[in-house]
Order: structure tokens, then C-alpha cells, then sequence
């Protein structure tokens, strides 16, 4: 039998190793080897909290996200959709934000966009922002260039002072 180190390890071969890279040559995996470097380049799918999964707790990613059922705690994705049925209560701050459902709690994002279905109580700072008609907002609105450099040094500022 052959061994695939043997075929990859570089230096003199000896006269029985000789033979067996021809037969080895269809079997090695450098097709595969060559396609690696593509792989981590396509972009994953959003990942879903389901309509009947309930979290407490802080959730981060810099992957997108899709929350369908109910978050209690901050989030920070770089993708964020809230369901028509979801709840979040807490912070949540991403690169867009799409609202469907309920929020109740700051929302900080680059784009953020309110669909007819949301509801919405607490402050919304954002860089770009749309409401549809039929959205419901109760908060103030502020626009900022950089709302999630603003999140970072808000939440530090805090722990700070308290020490």
C-alpha cells in the first residue's frame, strides 16, 4: 500500500517510491487542496432563531442574522432581520437592521429600516434610516455618521466610571 504523506513529502524518493505516485496521482485530493481557498470566501447563510426559541442572553456575530422568536438581551450582527412575530428586549446594533416586529430597547445601525409591521420603543440612532407607513415608534431619532463607533465608546464609558 501507498501512504498520501509519502506522496507530499518533498526530497529524494527512493526507486520502490518511484512507481507509486502514477497509480497515487488520480487519488490525491489536490483538487480539492485548490478549491479551499475559494471556500471561505462565499458567504454563509443568515442564521434563524426559530418562532419557538426563547433566548436570555447576549448574542454576537459578524455574520447576518434572522430573529424569529424572542431575544432578551443585546445583540451585535453585522445583518440583523427582526420577524413579524419576533421580540427583542435590549440593544441591538448592527451594519443594517430590518424591524418587522417588536424591539424594546435601543436600536444603533448604519442602515436601519422599519417596516409597515414594526413596533419600536426606544431610541434609534442610525446613519441612514426609512419607516414605512404603518410602523409604530415610540423614542427619539438621532443620526450619527458613525452609530456603531458611538456604541462601543457608550458602553465603556459606563464600566469606567462605575470601577
Amino acid at each position: 500500500m501507498f501512504s498520501k504523506s509519502r506522496i507530499n513529502e518533498p526530497g529524494p524518493k527512493q526507486a520502490s517510491e518511484t512507481e507509486k505516485p502514477a497509480e497515487a496521482a488520480p487519488a490525491a485530493p489536490r483538487p480539492m487542496g485548490e478549491l479551499t481557498p475559494t471556500t471561505p470566501k462565499a458567504k454563509p447563510a443568515p442564521s434563524v432563531l426559530s418562532s419557538d426559541l426563547t433566548i436570555t442572553g447576549n448574542i454576537k456575530t459578524t455574520g447576518d442574522i434572522q430573529i424569529e422568536g424572542v431575544v432578551e438581551g443585546d445583540i451585535r450582527a453585522h445583518l440583523l432581520t427582526v420577524g413579524e412575530g419576533a421580540t427583542i428586549r435590549g440593544e441591538i446594533v448592527a451594519d443594517d437592521i430590518v424591524v418587522n416586529g417588536r424591539v424594546v430597547g435601543r436600536v444603533r445601525g448604519l442602515k436601519v429600516r422599519l417596516t409597515s409591521t414594526a413596533r419600536v420603543e426606544g431610541d434609534i440612532i442610525h446613519k441612514t434610516i426609512a419607516i414605512e407607513s404603518g410602523a409604530h415608534f415610540e423614542g427619539s431619532v438621532q443620526r450619527q455618521d458613525d452609530p456603531l463607533a458611538a456604541s462601543t465608546k457608550a458602553i465603556a464609558a459606563p464600566k469606567a466610571s462605575n470601577a
